[in-house]
This record gives structure tokens, C-alpha cells and sequence, in this order.
């Protein structure tokens, strides 16, 4: 397994596998990586002939009271888990390397990024964008895989890549949970026990949500009403947003049936302790009708 700090390098190494006709899959972390990326990792080995990972805490997606200078980071541990995973190359870089001096070029968007985590993080997303922007030109890859817990990322990477005219293919896999239902995420490392317990909150709200939509209710505010009860009864929880939205373009709707594709994001951030987590469900309304 190579592993890679420079650009240039990676960028040659990429380029030499698709002259040679090898196809590529290509999946982006900020690394302290788990399950939840491994099976983007064994989703990329399966449909590719090579697997890069990119590792890269991107500064530019954090707003000046968030967690980059605390985020978790094992690049030891990280690529360990990349060499038994399979993967091909791990490119690695830092700050200076990914956003050289004077950098001053990001990529924005309209719609999609003002809701959900656009709210509270107002920043997240064009750092998001620039970064996979980026990384897309250093690493032209075929495929990319992204997980379905960041479910407005996977939105707007993939409007992102419509829009730019990409020639990339992004792939959305399913969330992977711990065995009592909580999403994998780096940052539940930063819960302590009682907090660890209390985040189980947020997947027991949610299904009881989608108890409600699978039993034909349309009313998103009574939807919404029921989750935000659910995750009220936790001491240690505190609701960032409760949202249903059309997952075509992440816009608020009213009745579910409402949805332009038929498809709805029910999408959640809680802090359990200083500690913000996210989760969701996406469910296609004519699976009930």
C-alpha cells in the first residue's frame, strides 16, 4: 500500500492505473476511521480495480468554535485499517500541501447547503465542496463512495458533481450502526459513559419517526413532533434540529407526499453533552402505498 503526502505523486500514481485501464474507487475521510468507513472502503474493492482513501482533517470545514483542533486522529491506526481493507493508496497531506499560501478559491452553492447543518454550521459545506473539489482533481478517480449518516453531504456532493460536469460516479452506502443501534461516527469518541449511553437516543427517535411514516401518517410536523418528544425524555440531550425534507433538494415540505421523487430525508443533530451528533433515515413514500 502506497501512502502519499504529496500531490503530485498521487496525482501520477492515479493517472498511471487508468492508462493502464484500471478502474478507480476513491473514498474520502478525515481519518480516526471505523467500521462505517471500512465499508465504503470494501464497497470501492469490490466495484474497482484499485482503492484510494483520502486522510485529511480539512480545517476550512470548521467554524471557529467547532472541534478541528480536538477532532481525533490515528494515522497509525488509520493505516492499518487501510492495508487489511484492501485499499491500493492513502493519500495523506497537510494544510499547507492541500491550500498552499494565498489560497483564496472556494467552491459554493446555492439552496441545498442553507438547511439541516447549513443553519448552525454556515461555513461547513463550502469547505466541504472545496475540499472534495479538490480531491476529485488529485485523485480522478471513477467512483467515489460517501456514507448515507451524512445524508445532506451526499446531497450536495452529488449536485456538486452535476452541476461542475464531473466525470465521476457517486455512490451512497448505508449507515453503519453499533450492535445497539448507534452510528458509527469518529466523534463518538468523544462521549463519555453515561453520554455514550444517552446518544441511543437518537436512533430509538427515529424509529419511532418511521413507525409513524410506515404506518401512513403524512404530516411532517406531527412526524417531526413525535422525534423531538422522543429525544426530549433524554436529560443529556439538547435538539439541534429536528427537519423532513425532500431529499431531491433538501427544501422543508409540509406532507411527505409532497416529495418531488417520492423520496424524503428525516434528518436529526443532537448535542449529547458538548458533543454534536447526526443521524437520519431516507424513505420512498410509495414503499407504503
Amino acid at each position: 500500500m502506497i501512502i502519499s503526502e504529496s500531490i503530485r505523486e498521487t496525482r501520477e500514481q492515479v493517472k498511471e492505473w487508468k492508462r493502464q485501464g484500471l478502474r478507480v474507487g476513491f473514498v474520502p475521510t478525515m481519518g480516526y476511521l471505523h467500521e462505517g468507513h471500512r465499508s465504503l472502503m470494501e464497497a470501492a474493492r469490490k466495484e474497482n480495480d484499485r482503492v484510494a482513501v483520502s486522510i485529511f482533517v480539512n480545517p476550512i470545514q470548521f467554524g471557529p468554535n467547532e472541534d478541528f483542533a480536538s477532532y481525533p486522529r490515528d494515522m497509525e491506526k488509520d493505516a492499518a485499517l487501510c492495508e487489511d481493507a484492501g485499499v491500493d493508496l492513502v493519500f495523506h497531506p497537510d494544510a499547507g500541501e492541500m491550500y498552499g499560501e494565498g489560497f483564496s478559491t472556494y467552491v459554493d452553492m446555492e439552496g441545498l447547503t442553507k438547511e439541516l447543518c447549513g443553519k448552525s454550521r454556515p461555513v461547513h459545506f463550502r469547505g466541504v465542496q472545496t475540499v472534495v473539489c479538490k480531491l476529485f482533481h488529485i485523485i480522478p478517480a471513477d467512483r467515489a463512495y460517501f456514507g448515507q449518516k451524512d445524508a445532506q453531504q451526499l446531497a450536495v456532493i452529488k449536485k456538486m458533481v452535476r452541476d461542475l460536469g464531473m466525470d465521476i460516479e457517486i455512490v451512497g452506502c448505508p449507515i453503519v450502526r453499533e450492535p445497539d443501534g448507534l452510528a458509527k461516527s469518529s466523534r463518538n469518541t468523544y462521549l463519555n459513559a453515561e453520554e455514550r449511553q444517552a446518544a441511543l437516543v437518537l436512533d430509538r427517535s427515529l424509529a419511532a419517526g418511521r413507525k409513524l411514516v410506515e404506518a401512513g401518517e403524512r404530516d411532517a410536523l406531527k412526524i417531526k413532533e413525535c422525534i423531538a418528544g422522543e429525544i426530549g425524555k433524554e436529560k443529556l440531550a439538547k435538539t439541534d434540529y429536528v427537519e423532513i425534507v425532500d431529499f431531491a433538494d433538501i427544501t422543508p415540505i409540509e406532507n411527505l407526499e409532497d416529495a418531488k421523487n417520492g423520496e424524503i430525508l428525516c434528518a436529526i443533530a443532537v448535542y449529547i453533552g458538548k458533543t454534536r451528533l447526526i443521524d437520519n433515515f431516507i424513505y420512498r413514500i410509495s414503499e407504503c402505498r
